[in-house]
């Protein structure tokens, strides 16, 4: 599999660190950034992990042919997001169907896009949280496969509900990596 990053890489951590233990059954082929300068290609490389890196300036479909060599040359079974912030183009995400996975900091469909943490503030709610799910076309709209409850408590900052949802995110996602690579997409929940 491949892991996609945009920054240091702590979910990225958290899914090899769940293949290392044998908890996911699946090897971690390459960790591909979208900058060279992500925190996390050296942490990959530290581990052993392969790693590159396709600079996402100028045209996006020449860096999404870029993506995909480096997915087809890696021989990538299943490609997970965590932390990559691209949106990927349908046509991209046509040429994976349900290979692509991606985490999220909100309860889905809640809060979609970026700001989640503010947002969620905003709005009042008393739980937040993350969720996985397949990536489409449509932004953050894909089959849901595992989702982790925190609870939003008085005097949260959109810094420390982050904090508190991030914990839940390395959790939750190589639980849910586990299960898909194990062939059960099944919707699945965390609650504190």
């Amino acid at each position: 599999m491949a892991i996609l990053i945009s920054g240091r890489g702590s979910n990225m951590q958290a899914l090899t660190a769940a293949m290392a233990t044998g908890e996911v059954a699946a090897e971690p082929a390459l960790v591909l950034a979208d900058k060279a300068s992500a925190g996390g290609l050296a942490t990959a490389t530290a581990t052993g992990i392969p790693t590159a890196s396709v600079e996402a300036r100028g045209d996006k479909a020449a860096f999404e042919a870029a993506l995909q060599a480096e997915l087809e040359a890696a021989k990538v079974d299943l490609v997970c997001l965590a932390g990559f912030m691209r949106i990927l183009s349908g046509r991209f995400v046509a040429a994976w169907p349900g290979q692509i996975l991606n985490i999220h900091p909100s309860l889905l469909p809640l809060f979609p896009g970026l700001r989640t943490h503010a947002r969620a503030l905003e709005a009042g709610v008393a739980v937040h949280g993350c969720t996985v799910h397949e990536v489409v076309e449509a932004l953050d709209a894909g089959p849901i496969l595992g989702q982790a409850v925190v609870p939003v408590h008085a005097g949260d900052t959109a810094e420390t509900l982050a904090a508190r949802v991030l914990e839940r995110e390395h959790t939750l996602y190589p639980h849910v990596l586990a299960r898909v690579v194990a062939g059960d997409r099944s919707p699945v929940a965390l609650f504190p």
